[in-house]
Order: C-alpha cells, then sequence, then structure tokens
C-alpha cells in the first residue's frame, strides 16, 4: 500500500467505499447504500486499486469477488469504522430521511403477511427507503443472502450456513382447506380419508420433501399429489369445485376464514409447527439501517391480528 504509514496523505472516505464494497460486492448497490453516484464509486474503487497496489475486487462470472487481501482486512475495516463511528458520536441515521433500496428474498406467502404491514410502517416512517422482493426456494435465498445479492431471506431454514444469523418473527401451523360440498357435510378428514384424496403441493420443485410428507413418511404413508405450484398465493383457488386438500400454513388461509364455499379444519395427524424467521449476513449485523428494517419487519408483523395466536 502506497504510503500506508501516512494517514495524511489517504483519503479517509475510501476505506467507507471499500467497506460498503465488500457488503454489498456490487458498485450499483454501494453506491445507493452510500447515496453515491455509480461512477463515484467506480472512481473510488479504482483509487482504493492504487492505494493497496491490488485489485482488492476481481469480477467474476458477473460478481465482484474479494481478493486474498481485501479479504484479510475486511474484518479490521469494518470493526475500526464501526469504532471511529462511536468515537464520532451518533451515526446519525434518520429513518425519515434515509434514502435507500433494500432486497428482499420471500415467497408470495411471505409477502403477504409481511408486506402489507410493513408498507404501511415505512410509508409512514420511513419513505425513502424502498424495497424490491424476490422469490426462489431456500436454499437460493440463502445463497443470495451470502453472495450480497440480498439483504435479507424471510422464510424457513431449518439450516443455515455459516456467516448467516437469523432472528424469529413467528411460529406457524399447518391447516388443511378442502371445497365444502365434497366434505359430504363433515368439518374434517380423519387420516384414512385425508390419505384417500388428492392434494394440492405448494413448492418450489416437484418432490414432496415438505415437513407434511416427512411427517406422513415418518408414520408409514405417502399421500398423492395431483399437483405442484409454487405459489401459496394460487393454492387455495385450486379447491374450489374439486375433491382435492390443501395443507398449508394457517397464515396463507387466512383470506378464505369466512369463505363459505370452503372448510378450514386440522391436519388429521401430528404435524411440528414451524419458525418464519429473517435471516441476513453477519456483516449487516451492525449497520443502523438495516436493524432499523429487521426491527420494523418484528414490529408490522407483531402488529397482525391473524398472526397473535400463533406466536408461542
Amino acid at each position: 500500500m502506497q504510503d500506508s504509514n501516512n494517514l495524511r496523505g489517504i483519503d479517509l472516505n475510501l476505506l467507507v467505499v471499500l467497506d460498503a464494497l465488500l457488503a454489498e460486492r456490487h458498485v450499483s448497490r454501494a453506491a445507493i447504500r452510500l447515496n453515491m453516484s455509480q461512477p463515484a464509486v467506480s472512481h473510488a474503487l479504482a483509487r482504493l486499486r492504487l492505494l493497496f497496489d491490488d485489485p482488492m475486487l476481481i469480477r467474476r462470472g458477473g460478481k465482484l469477488v474479494p481478493s486474498s487481501k481485501a479479504q484479510q482486512i475486511a474484518p479490521t475495516l469494518s470493526e475500526a469504522l464501526r469504532q471511529m463511528r462511536e468515537v464520532l458520536g451518533p451515526s446519525g441515521f434518520d429513518p425519515a430521511r434515509e434514502t435507500r433500496k433494500f432486497r428482499l428474498a420471500m415467497s408470495d406467502y411471505g409477502s403477504g403477511v409481511i408486506l402489507p404491514g410493513l408498507l404501511r410502517l415505512l410509508r409512514l416512517e420511513a419513505p425513502g427507503i424502498d424495497l424490491v422482493i424476490t422469490q426462489s426456494g431456500r436454499e437460493a435465498m440463502l445463497r443470495l443472502v451470502l453472495d450480497g445479492e440480498c439483504d435479507l431471506a424471510l422464510g424457513v431454514f431449518p439450516d443455515l450456513p455459516e456467516r448467516l444469523e437469523a432472528g424469529q418473527l413467528t411460529v406457524e401451523r399447518f391447516a388443511c382447506l378442502a371445497d365444502r360440498q365434497m366434505m359430504a357435510g363433515q368439518d374434517c378428514l380423519d387420516l384414512e380419508a385425508y390419505l384417500s384424496r388428492a392434494h394440492v403441493l405448494v413448492a418450489m420443485n416437484d418432490g414432496a420433501n415438505t415437513e407434511i410428507d416427512t411427517a406422513l413418511k415418518a408414520m408409514g404413508h405417502v399421500r398423492r399429489i395431483a399437483v405442484t405450484l409454487p405459489h401459496w398465493g394460487n393454492a387455495p383457488r385450486l379447491i374450489h369445485g374439486t375433491d382435492l386438500v390443501l395443507t398449508v400454513a394457517r397464515n396463507a388461509l387466512a383470506p378464505y376464514e369466512n369463505d363459505p364455499s370452503v372448510i378450514i379444519f386440522e391436519p388429521p395427524f401430528q404435524i411440528p409447527p414451524f419458525p418464519f424467521v429473517q435471516v441476513w449476513h453477519e456483516r449487516s449485523g451492525g449497520d443502523p439501517a438495516h436493524l432499523w428494517l429487521r426491527n420494523a419487519i418484528a414490529i408490522s408483523l407483531s402488529a397482525n391480528p391473524s398472526l397473535a395466536p400463533l406466536r408461542p
């Protein structure tokens, strides 16, 4: 590093840019995070490469990957900047004035449960914060967070890779949905009747490996899956006028609570409840805006009356 011991010859703002680039691994997203233009961040990266005499971030497969030196200094740099912010006083984070874009990965179930309350809160308290929502399978969502392509993943993640942290938002339980006319006057199904029906599966692939099927397999049973689709929101609509049964998270059926054409009932076997969590990378743990958003999500979810009975 040129003149590394002469701080007077170094623009320390470059280190703030480097910290953002290492966290985001993307010039445009770092620019949004820093409220800078993309050319300004690119110019700063060029200066950082000269300063450290190292490429710092290398483009591979359309992504920026930290060099060995960048990986080595990243923890020290992040901690040094954190301490410097403490020395200088409050971070200055103000939700009402913050302008930033966050990328969240979740299913349409998560979108339906979380976004209505969260957006109302954001429009009132942080109108400059924008959200981009993406959807994919569980492993893909975690990979997006690991790679810095997403700020948060929300869903059910039984196993987390290293460097990812999670906060529980609620505990969900399963419920069944069936067409009322096809129930022949009954308000539920026993296990034999449940297994005799064809079922709708909500999954990102065609394998019956959900918590529901795992519970059935443990009992020595397998259900017939007549249709598999990736969208929670569309699944209940397939039940009307058919003998199909849908078993999904209870909150996904909230819009059908007062629908006289269908019946919602408890599954005829034990399916363990599952925690619904938000997941972030450890590099974002101390980011004031990121922390504020995580708290906002928790607050907006706790204010949802339909979730109150589901929390432990």
